[in-house]
Order: C-alpha cells, then sequence, then structure tokens
C-alpha cells in the first residue's frame, strides 16, 4: 500500500465525472431540466433558472463506479463491511434527493417532497443503518477532540447517529446555493477525513471511499464553477451530508466532523438564528440565510463569496486535523 492509492482513486472518479458531463448536461437541457429559481433569493440569481439540475447523479455513479469496480481490483479483494454501509448511505440518501428533484424538476410540482416526507425518509434509512452496525462489532463510544478522553453513551449513541446522518444531510444541502461553493467546501471536508482515514485511523477502505467523492467533486466543478453550467440538486446534497456523517461515524470522530465540517454548521446555525430571531422579535439578524446569501447581499460578488467559504472549510479542515494529532 502506498499513498499513490489516493491519488489513482481520486483520479480515475475524477475521469469518470469529466467524461461524462458533456455527455450529460445537453441531455438534461433535451429533458428541460432545469433550475427554478426561488423569487425570494437575489435578484441576481434569477438569470440562473434553466441551469440543468440533478447533477449530483453522475457524482454518486462515479463514485459508486469507482467503489465496485475499481476498489476491489485495487485492493485486491472485494468491497468490505464499511465500504458496503457507506454506500447504503451515500445511495439511499441520493435517492431521496432523487425523487425531490425529479417532483420538482420533471414533474414541475416546486416544493418536491414535502418536509415530513423527506425527513420520515432519511430517518428510516438512518435506523436501518443503526440496526445493521448493532449486528457487528460496533463500539457506541465517542471520542473528545484534542483528548483522550470517551464516553459511552450506550442506547444513546443510536439518537446521536440519527441527528448526524439527518442532520448532515441537511446542513450540507443548505450549503448547496452558490456555484462551486459545495463542490469545493465538500471537498475539502471529504479531503480532510480521507487523511485521517489514512493516516490516523489506517482505514484503507473509508480512506479511498472518501478520496473517491473528492474526485468526483473536483471533476463536477470543472462544470459547476461560476457560471455553473449544471447545478448539482438534493440528489448530490442529501446523499453527500449523509456520507460525510457516516465517515465520521465510522472512524469513530464523530464530535470532530462539527469542526472539519464547520462551514455547514454555520451556514445551518445562520438558518436556525434567523427563524428563531423572526419569531421571536420579527427582526432578522442577517439579510438572509443560509449565511452565503448574506453576504452576497452586502454586495459581494458570488466568486467573492465561495473563495471566502472555502478559505474556511481549509481553515476548519486543518484545525480538525491539527486537533486529532494532537490527541493521537
Amino acid at each position: 500500500m502506498n499513498d499513490l492509492l489516493l491519488l489513482m482513486t481520486a483520479g480515475i472518479a475524477f475521469l469518470i465525472t469529466v467524461a461524462l458531463f458533456p455527455v450529460v448536461i445537453p441531455f438534461l437541457r433535451r429533458l428541460k431540466f432545469g433550475q427554478e429559481i426561488r423569487e425570494e433569493g437575489p435578484s441576481s440569481h434569477q438569470k440562473k433558472s434553466g441551469t440543468p439540475t440533478m447533477g449530483g447523479v453522475m457524482v454518486l455513479f462515479a463514485v459508486a463506479i469507482t467503489t465496485l469496480l475499481f476498489l476491489p481490483f485495487i485492493l485486491g479483494d472485494g468491497i468490505g463491511r464499511k465500504t458496503a454501509l457507506l454506500l447504503i448511505v451515500l445511495l439511499g440518501y441520493g435517492l431521496i434527493g432523487f425523487l425531490d428533484d425529479y417532483i420538482k424538476v420533471a414533474l414541475k410540482r416546486n416544493l418536491g417532497l414535502t418536509s415530513k416526507q423527506k425527513m420520515l425518509m432519511q430517518l428510516v434509512i438512518a435506523a436501518v443503518v443503526y440496526i445493521i452496525l448493532l449486528t457487528g462489532d460496533f463500539s457506541t463510544t465517542i471520542g473528545i477532540p484534542a483528548t483522550d478522553l470517551s464516553v459511552d453513551l450506550g442506547a444513546g449513541y443510536g439518537i446521536l447517529l440519527l441527528l448526524m446522518l439527518v442532520g448532515g444531510s441537511n446542513a450540507v444541502n443548505l450549503t448547496d446555493g452558490l456555484d462551486g461553493l459545495l463542490a469545493g467546501t465538500a471537498s475539502i471536508a471529504f479531503g480532510a477525513f480521507a487523511i485521517l482515514a489514512w493516516v490516523v485511523a489506517g482505514d484503507v477502505e473509508t480512506a479511498l471511499f472518501s478520496i473517491s467523492i473528492v474526485g468526483a467533486l473536483l471533476g463536477f466543478l470543472m462544470f459547476n464553477a461560476h457560471p455553473a453550467k449544471v447545478f448539482m440538486g438534493d440528489t448530490g446534497s442529501l446523499a453527500l451530508g449523509a456520507a460525510i456523517a457516516m465517515i465520521a461515524i465510522i472512524l469513530k470522530m464523530e464530535l470532530l466532523l462539527v469542526i472539519v465540517g464547520g462551514v455547514f454548521v454555520l451556514e445551518t446555525l445562520s438558518v436556525i438564528i434567523q427563524v428563531a430571531s423572526f419569531k421571536l422579535t420579527g427582526k432578522r439578524v442577517f439579510r438572509m440565510s443560509p449565511l452565503h446569501h448574506h453576504y452576497e447581499l452586502k454586495g459581494w460578488s458570488e466568486w467573492k463569496v465561495v473563495t471566502a467559504f472555502w478559505i474556511a472549510g481549509l481553515l476548519f479542515a486543518a484545525l480538525g486535523l491539527s486537533m486529532e494529532v494532537m490527541a493521537g
């Protein structure tokens, strides 16, 4: 085993994605699978109306192909239990997002799945994953980042798992609002967990799965950077959020997800604060939430906002990596 495996896996997923999108984007246009832009959003976004969406399907396809066909070849063995669980989460939450996207863009029902329908589906998949974990040798202990302390949650771990998978999928979904924003920040976060899996945990399976997502996202970014030729849609964002949460669960770095995924946490907090403030006081804290829209309305260009959030993502990832190294 050597570090070239990481580059090889990322490269395969990248090439698959880059090869597919020039074919898929015109196909999505012919199907008229264009993004509808919310009227209450920034006015500058109206020109994006009609841009093909559901590009997350190709990201998931690239990861699945890399994982199912190439990783067994690279590792000289079939996929293991961890990879199977990660694929269940990635594709399961991706299916929820696909149904939501399909209802919006193909059936022209603007709201897609209701929030209750999405939440129920997310909880069901999370519960299935927890049951699978219980059948194996899985610890309910969580570690405290940057320390050698740990806490055994016992049955309470199931609640944490549900919160992580559902919360992670929705937090990443909220971040998908500007060209290249999610693809860049998610690449950084998954890259950090790939390093943690490879170097700290010695978990080859999880490291290669994580880095395959990085490769697929970088390939997607070639077509999603401003001005975007294709959007990810809920298909990709819900799947990615649940997948990164599952990676943290498998690596037993549950609390570190809050640090490495700091951008996603801030985006979610901005929505919570905005809603709570408006309901309690009738006033808004931010010009618009999620947070990236606040900076847009302050006059920042879209590219400036995205670049700033990428840098923030890098800082959060570096902090998470350093904390785990300190603990080790």
